[in-house]
């Protein structure tokens, strides 16, 4: 159940911070809203799974998840540009994720 609470509160981050850009800083209340909701669910749903998962490992998959699908949604629906350096930073993220999850034990713990 913490790994489906991790993937709530993944999904939270990346609907505030997408609903965040949307607002035009806070501009546009009912994106707003929805930004400060989605990063409330986000953060209650983190908060459990601190209950389970260590707290290292657990922000890492957070923030590096986040960081990857908010900047694919920037790259294909908002148009965003990037550079080689900026895909190569991303992938960096993305294999560090991968190793927590696909080679750490420290997960487990």
């Amino acid at each position: 159940m913490p790994w489906l609470f991790l993937g709530i509160a993944i999904t939270g981050e990346v609907i505030g911070t997408t609903a965040l850009k949307a607002s035009h800083g806070f501009t546009k209340w009912g994106y707003g809203g929805l930004s400060v909701v989605s990063y409330a669910v986000s953060f209650y749903f983190l908060a459990i799974i601190l209950k389970t998962i260590p707290i290292g490992i657990a922000y890492a998959i957070w923030s590096g998840a986040g960081v990857a699908l908010v900047t694919f949604i920037g790259v294909v629906l908002l148009g965003q540009k990037l550079d080689l350096y900026a895909y190569l930073g991303i992938a960096l993220i993305v294999a560090g994720v991968l190793v927590l999850n696909l080679l750490s034990t420290s997960a487990t713990h």
